[in-house]
């Protein structure tokens, strides 16, 4: 394969056959084609985007490019979830145990922190002692063990995707679409799934704050996942306010163990119970939604889910403590009341500068390799659509050494009160089957 022909038959728009996109993306991880070459490609791919059947062959050339996981021994469905992220998304932590609790495998590998949206990795790393980066093998066994594991993508692991993550992040190419989709289905794919339920956020908390576009984005990675032959569905979940009560990693842990517990936020809970009951139907275990949000309600309700939490947990070397008492969770050690500067109903205009206000106390990252606090965060005391008086608790800070002041900034600008009552759409727009 000459690469040359490939960058130009991409620049103008043509078709790349099976055979060019196989030879390109071997010779892009091997290092036989230049870094500068494959953004070359990159850049015409979030220019012309891709035919399905490019897409499909993309997809499984990044997939070929490491190590697979199978777990042909484990006898139940596996099955995963992902979210494209936002601010305060803790739903994987009380939802993979949830799910396990209910007689479906979760193989669950998810990712750190970047930019304006929290990681599942820190978060969990946020428990002491808790290991996320565990050998294929060990992997394997804390899933046969506990029902579930919870990891993170390892260099052997589809290594194309991180090649070109890095590639994309660096020249401004990380917002398209068929790039997204590749990248996320690569890595679900390499899990030996037997089906996936993706939850795609828009708003201005999400990655992608238009909903058209979440929605194309869905319906992409829908057709990519029939044409690999993996069930998938996709719900359509706001990010126009945070999820939850708090956003930052220890308080998302101690929040998703109150979930756990049958308590917490009412939106995380619905969330879920929402995504729990798509999981159970695709593995098999549900007649239909209304059964599977009922098994998920009885897993958290009784304790089921709770007590697998704390199984891996300690099979992945965490202190399970925690579970029984979160205090033992390490806080940040200042808090500061930021309130209402006058009366009237709340609601968020930004919430990606909830985001910035965690990164800008040390619990984000700008870089991957930039290290963060992951004591500090934000608990949100009004809900949009809240009638409020001036000087009441809005946003209570949980804060270090470091951007107090900036990071109050950011909340000043996420959130607005008005004269009239905000209208507060549903959490879940819509479930996309595919």
């Amino acid at each position: 394969m000459n690469a040359r022909d490939v960058l130009l038959a991409k620049r103008d728009g043509g078709e790349l056959s099976d055979a060019q996109i196989e030879s390109f993306v071997s010779g892009a991880v091997s290092g036989s084609i230049a870094d500068y070459q494959t953004s070359v490609l990159l850049a015409s791919i979030f220019r012309h985007g891709m035919t399905t059947r490019e897409l499909a062959a993309w997809t499984r050339a990044m997939l070929n490019s490491g190590k697979r996981l199978s777990f042909s021994d484990i006898a139940k469905p596996k099955v995963d979830k992902h979210s494209t992220g936002g601010v305060g998304d803790k739903a994987s932590i009380p939802l993979a145990p949830a799910v396990a609790a209910c007689g479906v495998a979760v193989p669950m590998i998810s990712g750190r922190g970047l930019g304006h949206t929290g990681g599942t990795l820190d978060k969990l790393e946020s428990i002491a002692g808790f290991r996320t980066q565990l050998e294929p093998e060990e992997f394997a066994r804390v899933l046969k063990l506990c029902g579930v594991a919870l990891g993170g993508q390892t260099p052997e692991i589809v290594p194309a995707d991180k090649k070109f993550y890095a590639l994309r992040d660096a020249t401004a190419l990380v917002e398209s679409i068929p790039l997204i989709a590749s990248s996320i289905l690569s890595k679900k794919l390499a899990e030996g799934l037997d089906a996936l339920v993706l939850d795609v956020k828009f708003g201005s908390g999400a990655f992608l704050p238009d909903i058209a576009v979440g929605r194309r984005l869905a319906r992409t990675m829908l057709d990519l996942a029939s044409a690999m032959g993996l069930r998938a569905s996709v719900l359509l979940t706001s990010m126009e306010r945070p999820l939850g009560d708090t956003a930052g990693h220890t308080l998302e842990i101690a929040e998703s163990i109150e979930c756990l517990r049958g308590k917490g936020p009412a939106d995380l809970r619905e969330l879920v119970e929402k995504l729990g009951a798509e999981m159970l139907r695709l593995g098999g275990v549900a007649r239909d939604e209304r059964d599977g949000v009922a098994q998920i309600r009885s897993a958290l309700d009784s304790g089921r889910a709770l007590d697998t939490f704390r199984r891996v947990v300690e099979a992945q070397g965490g202190d399970p403590r925690i579970i029984d008492d979160p205090s033992r969770l390490t806080r940040a050690p200042k808090l500061h009341a930021l309130e209402a500067a006058r009366d009237g109903w709340f609601d968020y205009v930004d919430v990606r500068e909830v985001g910035n206000a965690i990164v800008a106390l040390g619990g984000g990252r700008q870089r991957v390799e930039d290290r963060i606090d992951p004591t500090v965060g934000v608990r949100f005391a009004a809900r949009a659509g809240q009638r409020v008086q001036r000087g009441q608790l809005l946003f209570e800070v949980h804060h270090g050494a470091q951007g107090l002041e900036a990071a109050l900034a950011c909340l000043r600008k996420a959130h607005s009160i008005a004269d009239k009552a905000p209208s507060v759409g549903p959490l879940i727009a819509e479930t996309m089957l595919g």
